[in-house]
């Protein structure tokens, strides 16, 4: 069996053969998973490599991109905001960002940038991997910019444009950037490892994503999915870069470890409150699971439900968790390539799982459902 290490409560030993299962089958390089309950961890462990000739170990601080997993992250800070009063969820956004008034935006409300039902799932102009490090460029251009359907009605998944949407608008609630607040008011306070914007004092420890699969292909029309994917299109190689990592993309250059996602997370799957560190109430984190969209998705063209910036259900994770989920309250999304994070209300518990292996699966990556299905059947009155 792979070389596992970390620690893990005996109940939760189907967890660490999960990940030593896809590591052995040569289905992970180097990954991490974590499960948290009530704010502590059963499981925190990691095993394989950081390269793809496999000479490196994963080490215990290792941290890698996780692409839209930081959609998770980005999203708490607008919760914590608007839980302090600071945000209001229901407010247009222009009370905030008077310039996003332009081009009939006037009512496009905060939730509905939460729940990708804004119209601006991606850029209209021509939009550069450069011009994605020039927040300003890119703020004002969405700012000016007409959007693609009618705001609220559907959704069309924010795929880069989620991050500096959402950090703008913290920007103008707080005089701090993205990077700034998620690090001072939420990681610091947390002592999690991290990183909406990664300084070079990390980069010896940070593993490159490996491409592992064929890179997705446009299907040459002018269909939303090819105008959220491809303008521009963000490789592996472009996710391993110093300038992607230097950058403050709240939805998608986040970088961490699975402890790291799963300690900040818990925030929201423990009623606001982890390790004696408040950061919002209890009534502030359900707020997530508030319904906003409920269909096909315009960007996945697949059935998603929105909450306040996470998903809370959808036919495709039905099926891969095989019923694990039903009834349950959660919150979960994950990223590009394979990482995944889910937040159950109900059992406080919060799973993640991140790694270099970048997968393309078309849908649940196996790797995760994986990992979150031996947590939930480890989930029992004597795990807890």
């Amino acid at each position: 069996m792979a070389d596992i290490k970390g620690s893990w409560n005996n109940e939760f030993e189907r967890v660490v053969e999960a990940l030593a299962k896809n590591l052995d089958a040569g289905e992970d390089i180097g990954a991490s998973a974590a499960v948290f309950i009530d704010g502590d961890p059963v499981v925190d462990i990691w095993g394989g490599h950081v390269d793809a000739e496999r000479t490196r170990p994963w080490e215990r601080d290792t941290i890698v991109n996780n692409f839209s997993t930081t959609k998770t992250m980005t999203a708490l800070c607008a919760l914590i905001l608007a839980d302090r009063g600071a945000l209001d969820l229901d407010a247009p956004v222009a009370k905030v960002w008077p310039e996003f008034a332009a081009a009939g935006k006037g009512r496009v409300l905060v939730r509905h940038l939460l729940a990708h039902a804004s119209g601006l799932a991606g850029w209209t102009e021509p939009t550069t991997i450069e011009d994605l490090y020039d927040l300003p460029k890119i703020t004002s251009r969405l700012a000016r910019q007409e959007p693609w359907w009618e705001p609220g009605t559907r959704s069309g998944y924010h795929s880069i444009t989620f991050g500096p949407l959402i950090g703008e608008v913290v920007r103008r609630v707080t005089g701090k950037s993205l990077g700034r607040f998620f690090a001072e008011e939420v990681a610091g306070p947390l002592k999690a490892d991290y990183h909406i914007g990664t300084g070079r004092e990390c980069d010896a420890r940070v593993s490159p994503m490996i491409q592992s699969s064929p890179y997705i292909q446009p299907s040459g029309t002018d269909s939303i999915p090819d105008r959220v994917y491809f303008n521009p299109f963000v490789t592996p190689q472009i996710g391993s870069s110093i300038p992607w990592r230097r950058a403050e993309l709240g939805g998608s250059n986040g970088h961490g470890n699975a402890r790291s996602v799963a300690l900040v997370q818990s925030i929201l799957s423990c009623g606001g409150s982890v390790r004696g560190v408040r950061l919002m109430s209890s009534a502030g984190c359900a707020r997530a699971l508030e319904p906003q969209t409920d269909g096909t998705d315009l960007s996945f063209c697949l059935p998603v439900r929105w909450g306040m910036g996470y998903c809370t259900g959808t036919p495709l994770i039905d099926k891969a968790y095989a019923g694990r989920l039903a009834g349950r309250r959660v919150a979960f999304w994950g990223g590009s390539g394979g990482s995944w994070v889910i937040n159950d209300l109900d059992a406080h518990m919060t799973v993640a799982f991140v790694m270099n292996r970048h997968v393309e699966a078309g849908g649940f990556d196996h790797r995760s459902v994986d990992i979150c299905t031996a947590a939930y059947d480890c989930l029992t009155v004597g795990a807890r």
